[in-house]
This record gives C-alpha cells, sequence and structure tokens, in this order.
C-alpha cells in the first residue's frame, strides 16, 4: 500500500519569531511537516536565524530558498544560497528543495557532503502553462537523472484539463514525486494528488498566507476534503460551474459522505469548456457531477441518457456515470428542490381541505430563464399553478413560458403586475448574488402584492429581496432550502443511500 500524501503547509512570515509561531499553528492545525521559505524572511542571516528556525520546529521541515526567477524573493547569488541550504542540511532540516536549473550546479557544491538525513527535492516551476505527458515525463526523467530524492513538477492550468496529464505522470512515476497544477483551475490537483500517488500538498495557515496561486487552507484540505482518507480507490463527484469557488456545494457532499462513511471526495471543477472536460475526465473513477451556471444547457446536450423529468424540463443538473458501461446519465434535481419547498411554506400559511398541491390554480411569478427557472416552471406547471415567466431578456421569457404554457412579462412590467392576490415570487435569476448584493429584481413596494418570496439564491443568504419582502411582512424562502433540497436528491442519485438531511444542514449552516 502507498504511503499517505503529507501535507506541508509553507512559512511566508517576514521574522524568524514569526515563522516559529507559525510552526506551532500548523502543527496544532493537524500538518505532516512545514515548508521554511527562506527566501521570504527580511535581513535573513543563516547562521543566526537557521539554528533558531530548525531547533523550535515542532514538525519535519522542509527548507526552500527560492530565487526570484523561479517565482521567490531571494535576488542574490547562487553560492549564497547554496551555503544557507548546506547549513540547513548540517542543523538538521529534513528535506531541502533546489531548483532543476542549478541542480547540477548544487549537486557539485555539495561534492558529497549530504548527510544523510536529508531528502532532496529538486523542482521545476512553470508559471505560464503545462506541458504535454511527453514533456512532463522527459522533464521527470531528467530531474531524476541529477540525483533527485523527490522530483517536484508545478505548473499552471490554463484550462482545467491540464490537470488530467500531470495525473497521469503521477500514477506512471516511479519515483516519489509532488505534481501539482498551480491557479485557480488547477484546485483539484491540490486535493485529489493522494489518489494519484502525489507524495505531498501543500495548504496555507489561513487566507492570504499561500506561497503559490490556488493553495487551499489546512482547515479546507483537512476538514472539508478529508485529503487524509482519500485513496487510489476514492470516487471523485463534484460540482461543474464557472464561477465555483463559491459553492457551498462541497461543504454539503464531503459532509454528507464522510457522515454514512462513502469512500468518495466532492470538489469544485472550474471549467470553460464542458464537452471537453467530460471527455478529458472520462474514468469510472470520475462518477458524478452536480451542474451550475452557465452549464446546464451544455449538461443537457452532453448527457448519453436523460431522465424523462429532466428531459420535459429541459435542463439538466446531474450527470451520473453509469458503471455498468460508463454512460453519462442526466436527472434534475432542482425542481424538486424548489417545488417541495415552497409547498411546505404554503401548507403552513394557507388552510386546504383538498389533497391537492397549495400551488394548484396559483399564480407563480418565476423571474429568470435559465436551468433553474426552467426547473421551478415546469415543477409549478405539473402543481397545477398559474405560471408568469420574466426575464431580462423578453424572448427568453417568452420561449420558457410558451414551454410551460405560461405567459412572458418583462422586469419592468412586474413592477406593477398584480391580476389577484396572494401571488407567489420566486427569483432564479443572478440578481441580488454576491458581489451584486445591492441589486433586486423588484422594488419592495411591488412585493407587497405576493404572499410569499422565494430567492434560489444562497450567497448571500439574506438577500436584499429575502429582506425586503420580511420588511413588508411577507413570508420568505431563501436559497438554502432549495439547495439542500437538491442537493439530498443528488446525494441519493451520488450513492445509492438515504441523505442525511440533519448533517447536510448543519453543514451548511456551518458554513454560513
Amino acid at each position: 500500500m502507498a504511503e499517505a500524501t503529507l501535507v506541508c503547509v509553507p512559512l511566508v512570515a517576514k521574522s524568524v519569531e514569526q515563522m516559529v509561531g507559525e510552526m506551532a499553528a500548523a502543527k496544532d492545525g493537524g500538518a505532516d511537516l512545514v515548508e521554511i521559505r527562506l527566501d521570504h524572511l527580511a535581513s535573513f542571516d543563516p547562521r543566526r536565524d537557521l539554528g533558531v528556525l530548525l531547533s523550535s520546529r515542532p514538525l519535519p521541515a522542509l527548507v526552500t530558498y527560492r530565487p526570484k526567477w523561479e517565482g521567490g524573493e531571494y535576488e542574490g547569488d547562487d553560492d549564497k544560497r547554496f551555503e544557507a541550504l548546506l547549513l540547513a542540511m548540517e542543523l538538521g532540516a529534513d528535506f531541502i528543495d533546489i531548483e532543476f536549473k542549478v541542480a547540477r550546479d548544487f549537486m557539485d557544491f555539495l561534492s558529497g557532503k549530504k548527510p544523510d538525513g536529508a531528502k532532496l527535492i529538486v523542482s521545476s516551476h512553470n508559471y505560464h502553462s503545462t506541458p504535454s505527458s511527453e514533456e512532463l515525463s522527459n522533464l521527470v526523467a531528467r530531474i531524476q537523472a541529477v540525483g533527485a530524492d523527490i522530483v517536484k513538477i508545478a505548473t499552471t492550468a490554463v484550462d482545467i484539463i491540464d490537470i488530467a496529464r500531470m495525473f497521469h505522470v503521477m500514477v506512471h512515476c516511479q519515483v516519489p514525486m509532488i505534481g501539482l497544477v498551480m491557479g485557480e483551475r488547477g484546485f483539484i490537483s491540490r486535493v485529489l494528488c493522494p489518489k494519484f500517488g502525489g507524495y505531498l500538498t501543500f495548504a496555507t495557515l489561513g487566507l492570504g498566507k499561500e506561497s503559490a496561486p490556488g493553495q487551499p487552507t489546512i482547515s479546507d484540505l483537512l476538514d472539508l476534503y478529508n485529503v487524509k482518507q482519500i485513496t487510489t480507490g476514492t470516487k471523485v463527484y463534484g460540482i461543474i460551474g464557472k464561477p465555483v469557488s463559491h459553492s457551498k456545494s462541497p461543504v454539503l457532499h464531503n459532509r454528507a459522505f464522510r457522515s454514512v462513511g462513502f469512500d468518495a471526495v466532492y470538489v469544485p471543477f472550474l471549467v470553460d469548456d464542458f464537452a471537453s472536460f467530460l471527455k478529458c475526465y472520462s474514468s469510472p473513477d470520475f462518477t458524478g457531477f452536480s451542474i451550475t451556471m452557465p452549464h446546464k444547457d451544455a449538461a443537457l446536450a452532453c448527457s448519453d441518457e436523460i431522465d424523462p423529468i429532466a428531459k420535459s424540463i429541459g435542463a439538466v443538473n446531474t450527470l451520473i456515470r453509469r458503471p455498468s458501461d460508463g454512460k453519462l446519465v442526466g436527472y434534475n434535481t432542482d425542481y424538486i428542490g424548489a417545488i417541495s419547498a415552497i409547498e411546505d411554506a404554503l401548507q403552513g400559511s394557507l388552510v386546504k381541505e383538498s389533497t391537492a398541491s397549495p400551488l394548484a390554480d396559483k399564480v407563480i411569478v418565476v423571474i429568470g430563464a435559465g436551468g433553474a427557472g426552467k426547473a421551478l416552471a415546469y415543477g409549478a406547471k405539473e402543481k397545477g399553478a398559474r405560471i408568469f415567466i420574466a426575464n431580462r431578456t423578453y424572448e427568453r421569457a417568452k420561449e420558457l413560458a410558451n414551454l410551460v404554457g405560461g405567459l412572458p412579462l418583462s422586469l419592468t412590467d412586474l413592477e406593477n403586475f398584480h391580476p389577484e392576490e396572494g401571488m407567489i415570487l420566486a427569483n432564479t435569476s443572478s440578481i441580488g448574488m454576491h458581489p451584486n448584493i445591492h441589486n433586486t429584481p423588484l422594488s419592495k413596494e411591488a412585493l407587497r402584492n405576493y404572499i410569499l418570496v422565494f430567492d434560489a439564491i444562497y450567497n448571500p443568504l439574506v438577500t436584499r429581496l429575502i429582506r425586503e419582502a420580511e420588511e413588508v411582512g411577507v413570508a420568505t424562502i431563501n436559497g438554502m432550502e432549495m439547495l439542500v433540497r437538491q442537493a439530498m436528491c443528488q446525494f441519493e442519485l451520488f450513492t445509492g443511500l438515504p441523505a442525511p438531511e440533519k448533517q447536510m444542514r448543519d453543514a451548511l449552516l456551518d458554513a454560513h
């Protein structure tokens, strides 16, 4: 069995005293080792400072003295760097990192003086792109040839499919390898490296302390993504979107997986081209996906088979890779999440003797004609509601209204729309979403015409629309309800197990 991937925290403080404090924090946070970045220290004196840093370490230490030309802060000559790194080895450093470009010079400088206890990491950084698999494999061989104990290659993701090349090289590497892809599009390389045999991954103590683009915090890596539990057999799920870093779905699903002992991890996939992503990550280990803006239409087009309800809605928000044949099956759980939340809220405020849905014969105004709007409008139609669709682009409102047997409205028309009492408003657009939190699709005065306002947005949890509806005495449902209910349906599709509702709700509350 392969050794577990180590979690290393880079220390980028400016003073020795701060670094010593950060070492203790890294140990408390669950790190396996720390990276002492000498190039970040102000007025660094090797003889004075290295002894303090290495004798104070509560964890194994990796010492790096990165030059400016390889993304670091050091601007002096290499001889002084080499002397400092040799001294670090002599004082007991567990790992030393030297750049591939000068590795032969460093080995000549050592000329057999390398202490047995220190492992040499030879590293290569590409801050522009990720080379081909063949070029990466050749680079591994060249790094190995200079005498590296551990090969480290860090590249940059221009597209999320770049990471697949790094995974391929890591899996086939015959020596310990650190393979990471930097940037927001490379994020999953830092979480999934244990699955592909990575020797270590890096995590920061907190936001703003990153030593390279795209590093997660140690609390996220250990507590949210459960990186220590990831093995070669772990199934991968995730949310595909652009943007996607704001999503709370990883919080929901990872907590749920953990609570039922399901061997899986759920990650954010920042995807530019949906079809190329699916083609690239076609392994059975990439088992299921949640789909968010702007890819729901593409998910429909890329599904090998579509659940009848999703087909009727014309939008897919969940893809499952069927184990028997690898085909992608598209589902829609948005409509269940939204409609069940609205029905429960109406049930509590209306007295009805009928067994019909409380939405039956009610006027519901749906703002937004995208995937979530289609799902909600379809669900409302199935429950017997009378539907009006409002959208910034009137033609799209008209198109969706025709599909569900409703009527279109412009957002301007909506201000004075009041055909009857007891109407329901459902916002499925992005109006009011972070960072544009001061926007709202409807004036506060116009909200008085409704008995219930639903907002699919959950970032922020209380949008301006929700806040102003409450201020005029209207019942509200925030986006958390739809999110958790549709996620429960997804969890059951992903795992075949009942969703742990309490744990999922608690996870979402904790995340806020």
